[in-house]
């Protein structure tokens, strides 16, 4: 008998990987499922993207290990990108950090980071990997919760009345997943002094603040936050790129410095043509983005007509890839989504794999073409 290691103990399979499973079996035995669940983006990437890729693959060098830090061109794109959508400065050589998929940068940030019995907190709800991430370092998560009272941001007078004694992280998310709620600068400030008051790494994860949102932040347009703060983005979401695997981390240099340790270890760096395509999406004005939140508003609009028939609440000036719905009184989030996937045959997130305060909601994907939300709706 093989004994496996006592950190799996401490984490299950992804849900949507278990969850994709059993759609995946009704659709063999013949159902006709509409995916409404995963946030993976069904339109095409920009076709200057794909050209530059195409092009690159007979590049002198194209198919040789590449730098950990990735090609000079693309950090100076990265840079150029924050400064002309976030009015921020980067340091091309000292403040990016390419990653393959910004999921992998919680992995390198956990392990450069935390110790063993280390405290992290974690929004609740939020991205259920921050807390897998969390148990597989051997460090303890600490929930903070959000509220819709409050448009999902944090509540500092709550979390200073904790013992932050042993808390060394705190994942942000803004546009929050799965709400959709906006941070605003006097968020990101408050989060700075925090950040700053009790040396607690502030670290957010930003690959949605493109998507139906007209006012894209940073955490680094506050002063201050390169001291204390590391900023998660990808191509993932707003280039529609996600098998890609193109995310970034930006950062102070000594932050990037050490995570690029535990980088080394783990992968090479990103292959060529991936880079140069990279390098063109970042490159790409306004009207893509206008272009693209204009499909999102219409679907967008579509499924706030299938939560208008389950009777549920939304913000309808929510951003980012989902609607997120409050269910009525007394439904639970998972009898509701299992009613959806057996009687409709539709498949929609559960809220409380997102946390216990996602019980009692029900999570709508954006990716979904518009015909076959329609459909959806001829379903009731």
């Amino acid at each position: 008998m093989i004994n496996f290691a006592n950190r799996l103990e401490t984490v299950q399979e992804y849900y949507f990987s278990r969850k994709l499973k059993e759609v995946r079996q009704l659709t063999i035995d013949g159902k006709p499922i509409i995916n409404m669940g995963i946030g993976s983006p069904d339109l095409e990437p920009p076709k200057t993207v794909l050209k530059a890729i195409l092009e690159s693959i007979h590049d002198k060098g194209a198919h040789k290990y590449q730098s950990y830090q990735g090609l000079p061109e693309f950090r100076n794109a990265v840079a150029n990108f924050y400064q002309k959508n976030y009015q921020v400065s980067i340091h091309p050589d000292q403040e990016v950090l390419p990653l393959m998929g910004s999921k992998e940068g919680i992995m390198h940030i956990s392990l450069a980071l935390l110790n063993e019995g280390d405290q992290v907190l974690i929004p609740n709800p939020g991205y259920p990997t921050y807390s897998s991430v969390t148990n597989l370092v051997g460090a303890k998560p600490i929930y903070y919760e959000l509220d819709a009272s409050t448009n999902w941001q944090p509540n500092f007078e709550a979390l200073e009345k904790l013992d932050l004694s042993s808390v060394k992280l705190m994942w942000v998310n803004y546009p929050h997943m799965p709400t959709g709620a906006k941070a605003t600068e006097e968020t990101y400030r408050q989060l700075v002094n925090f950040g700053l008051k009790h040396q607690i790494v502030i670290v957010n994860d930003n690959p949605y603040s493109f998507i139906l949102n007209d006012t894209p932040k940073s955490i680094f347009q506050v002063a201050k936050a390169k001291d204390i703060a590391l900023e998660l983005n990808s191509l993932s979401k707003s280039f529609n790129m996600a098998g890609w695997r193109v995310g970034k981390l930006i950062g102070n240099q000594t932050f990037l410095q050490e995570i690029l340790k535990v980088k080394t270890q783990m992968d090479s760096g990103m292959f060529y043509g991936i880079q140069k395509g990279a390098i063109k999406a970042l490159e790409l004005d306004k009207e893509w983005f206008e272009q693209q939140n204009s499909i999102y508003k219409t679907r967008q609009q579509l499924i706030f007509n299938i939560a208008d028939i389950l009777q549920c609440s939304y913000d309808p000036k929510a951003s980012g890839m989902f609607v997120w719905a409050k269910l009525p009184s007394g439904q639970t989030s998972e009898a509701v989504i299992d009613d959806l996937l057996y009687n409709k045959h539709i498949f929609v997130a559960p809220g409380n794999i997102f946390g216990s305060k996602g019980e009692g909601y029900i999570r709508f994907s954006l990716c979904v073409p518009e015909e076959k939300i329609k459909k959806a709706i001829s379903r009731f």
